[in-house]
């Protein structure tokens, strides 16, 4: 397997990044697949605070920190990198990122490369699309909209959206469903992983005691998210291997 960067970010905050990263992490790990995560919240790291076993911290302006992720691309035994942006600084990496020459590994085959590019609900998440996808490798740039709240992206006129999505060419939209606010609370005051909660650990491993009502909300929420990563073959396409 080829190494496989995946950058998960917006330019715009509060949409729910590092929730779609935790995600996804435990979404790799339920399929036997290894992966490394970076965490661009420098210093405080929010990623590292649920996942602190693969999470690595980063500034991703440093120098210094874009080799700790780039150059270790070939020669590291975890073939998946995700990378958790940190609000305002996706176009900044993705310029950088071109101007290191990691584009020009991914277009010549060395690197599978994708995007989740998380949207809120106003026209500015749309604008950010044509900012954002002339870095995308074609058919994987994925458009997340995340319910993480009761925001409508009905405020979106279906024209507008359309005459920016269509630019996109072999991109694919995802909907990640609302989790119920007091589930989510839970899991984020328990500090452990969405399927670590689910199964009533502590990070320790321990008993945690928790509502079981709240972890079946949790559970019905991310085996519906899994299904939106099974349905874009999200494993195949990070493989490289034939996806749709």
């Amino acid at each position: 397997m080829k190494p496989a960067v995946l950058i998960v970010g917006a330019d715009k905050g509060g949409v729910g990044k590092t929730t779609i990263t935790r995600t996804l992490i435990d979404y790799l790990a339920s399929k036997n697949t290894l992966v490394r995560a970076f965490d661009a919240e420098f210093p405080r790291g929010a990623l590292k605070r649920f996942h602190p076993n693969v999470t690595e911290v980063i500034d991703i302006t440093s120098v210094s920190d874009q080799m700790k992720m780039l150059d270790t691309l070939l020669t590291s035994e975890v073939k998946v990198s995700l990378i958790d942006i940190r609000a305002g600084l996706l176009s900044r990496t993705l310029k950088a990122f071109t101007d290191v020459g990691f584009f020009d590994a991914v277009r010549e085959g060395e690197v599978t490369f994708g995007m989740f590019h998380i949207l809120g609900p106003s026209v500015a998440s749309l604008e950010e699309i044509a900012d954002v996808t002339p870095y995308a490798a074609g058919k994987n740039y994925f458009a997340v909209k995340n319910f993480i709240n009761e925001t409508s992206f009905f405020e979106w006129d279906p024209a507008v959206y359309d005459s920016y999505f269509k630019k996109t060419k072999g991109s694919v939209e995802l909907n990640i469903p609302k989790l119920h606010e007091m589930a989510y609370e839970q899991v984020d005051l328990s500090g452990v992983p969405f399927s670590t909660f689910i199964k009533n650990r502590t990070a320790q491993g321990h008993i945690a005691n928790s509502s079981l009502v709240l972890r079946g909300y949790v559970r019905t929420w991310l085996n519906l998210v899994y299904q939106e990563y099974d349905r874009i073959g999200l494993l195949d396409r990070l493989t490289d291997s034939e996806a749709d």
